[in-house]
């Protein structure tokens, strides 16, 4: 018998082939990711020839948070998932919902990082460089402060566009992923869709400014996706509650009003902790 077809991080050439691998394949746990708050396991998934690398991380082993309902992590990464590939962007990797070795959890393809042009940096002075974009002062001992930037790029801007949409509570250094093919992903979306206001992230590079006319368009799919007899809203349905569909409508319908990325609402922490 041949040996399983080794499937390279998107090299599977669509999101709904790599997710039917993963709905369907056999997990396989390696080992789990220590670095992880909620339980994070390492495996590998096979099916019908095809074997992948993925992050499987079940509902059982999440940690509890005061301002989202237990169990629910996994839901909202899947819903991530489903919002970005409505923008046509594939900004977060292929991502489902289905039951493991552990019970039911969200397993996602899982992306080998290529290295490349820095996305963070810390600098001296008081303002970026060219191609670079203001994020905040940061300490870094022995009394000095440098400016924390990240780079002028439109898969970040993107990015940063996707997360005000879903409300991303957690958008850290560690959750970007540069990949082959000049690609950018995202991960770890647990602690998303809140009907409350819970923007934090690196990204405020853009806070204030014009949307591009790309993301405009993009938001007027959303909007339209996310309608009553919208496709996008029906899969969100079974992930977030009610409550949460309205926000995420809310919240496009007031980025196409402005046309402006959102700037810091100050009701809550800009900026995750740590950082990276």
């Amino acid at each position: 018998m041949s040996a399983p077809e080794r499937i390279p991080p998107r090299s599977v050439t669509t999101g709904a082939t790599s997710a039917e691998l993963l709905a369907e394949g056999e997990l396989t746990v390696r080992g789990r990711i220590r670095e992880a708050s909620n339980a994070a396991l390492y495996c590998t998934i096979t099916h019908d020839g095809r074997e992948a690398a993925c992050i499987y991380k079940p509902v059982a082993g999440e940690q509890p948070l005061w301002d989202f309902p237990d169990g629910t992590l996994a839901q909202r990464e899947v819903a991530a998932y489903e919002v970005s590939e409505a923008t046509g962007w594939g900004l977060v990797p292929p991502t489902v919902l289905r039951d493991g070795p552990y019970g039911e959890g969200m397993c996602q393809l899982w992306i080998e990082v290529t290295p490349g042009a820095e996305l963070l940096a810390l600098v001296d002075g008081q303002e970026p460089e060219p191609g670079w974009k203001a994020i905040s002062f940061a300490e870094v001992g022995e009394g000095r402060t440098a400016l924390l930037v990240h780079a002028d790029d439109e898969r970040l801007r993107r990015l940063a566009v996707l997360d005000a949409v879903i409300n991303n509570a957690d958008r850290k250094g560690g959750h970007l992923l540069p990949a082959a093919g000049n690609r950018l992903y995202g991960i770890d979306h647990g602690v998303t869709f809140n009907a409350e206001n819970k923007l934090r992230t690196l990204l405020w590079g853009w806070a204030g400014e014009p949307l591009t006319g790309e993301a405009v368009d993009v938001l007027k799919g959303l909007k339209e996706a996310l309608g009553p007899e919208g496709a996008l809203a029906a899969r969100l349905t079974a992930l977030v509650t009610a409550a949460e569909l309205d926000a995420t409508r809310a919240r496009v319908d007031a980025l196409l009003a402005t046309r402006k990325h959102p700037e810091p609402s100050g009701e809550w922490p800009a900026i995750p902790w740590p950082p990276v």
